[in-house]
């Protein structure tokens, strides 16, 4: 009877697995659409300075897919936001979702400095340019900083994937000094904020995600670059990893 028993509970995870490959691959797909149906309007609505729209349909789409992912995602530290408008989010980088999460939860109107190489993307990179959102080239410098200025008089959040682009091996990789520059350049404080989770559920290459995930960011205090100058960049980027890194789970 025992062995039975044992049997059975050995057996159960098959259809457990399946019915997440199922649950995932239709996830994925209704990501998709929600990204075809919202892509657009998101991108008329910034073509047309209807900024505010803008940033409601992309909250909304980062919503309905972390929903129809069946992801939860919990926000330690919000009360280091208290006081601030606009201010730099430097953090590490799993996956996608880091993304989502950023626009469905964190208060404002974000706007990320991103690869040049995202405007090759249908719709999402026109969204993206006339948005406001901070287009780093490595020809046109001064357009990167110029855009972080108009964020911050705007106030605007700016969020910086400091990794430089996503890893899922569950480490903090190395900062590059891109966030605290423009910090400085921009006279913002920093938060770090440390991402955990979100590699396991979606990682770096995957084509479907595995729903039913957890992922968690944690918002640690401000760091203030008043009276710093662009010399000060490589201190206050090693300041910001470590702070990460204690954070990070």
């Amino acid at each position: 009877m025992a062995n039975h028993v044992e049997a059975r509970r050995l057996a159960s995870p098959a259809p457990i697995r399946f019915f997440k490959l199922i649950w995932g691959v239709g996830a994925t797909l209704m990501s998709v659409l929600y990204t075809v149906v919202l892509g657009p309007i998101a991108a008329v609505a910034a073509r047309f300075r209807y900024h505010d729209l803008a940033c409601k349909v992309s909250r909304l789409w980062a919503k309905l897919i972390i929903a129809t992912c069946g992801i939860k995602v919990e926000i330690e530290g919000l009360e280091n936001l208290r006081g601030l408008k606009s201010y730099v989010l430097v953090t590490n980088h799993q996956s996608f979702f880091d993304i989502f999460a950023v626009l469905a939860y964190m208060p404002g109107d974000t706007r990320f400095v991103a690869k040049k190489e995202l405007l090759q993307i249908p719709v999402v990179g026109y969204a993206m340019v006339h948005n406001g959102h901070i287009i780093v080239d490595r020809k046109g410098g001064g357009r990167s900083i110029r855009r972080a200025l108009e964020a911050a008089r705007n106030n605007y959040p700016i969020c910086v994937f400091a990794e430089g682009h996503r890893h899922n091996d569950g480490r903090v990789h190395e900062f590059n000094d891109g966030a605290a520059w423009l910090a400085i350049m921009a006279k913002l404080p920093c938060i770090p904020m440390a991402i955990s989770g979100s590699g396991a559920f979606f990682p770096r290459e995957a084509k479907v995600v595995m729903p039913g995930g957890r992922m968690r960011m944690t918002l640690l205090p401000p760091i203030s670059t008043e009276n710093l100058r662009s010399g000060d960049r490589e201190a206050l980027t090693r300041q910001l990893e470590e702070s990460v890194r204690s954070a990070f789970l």
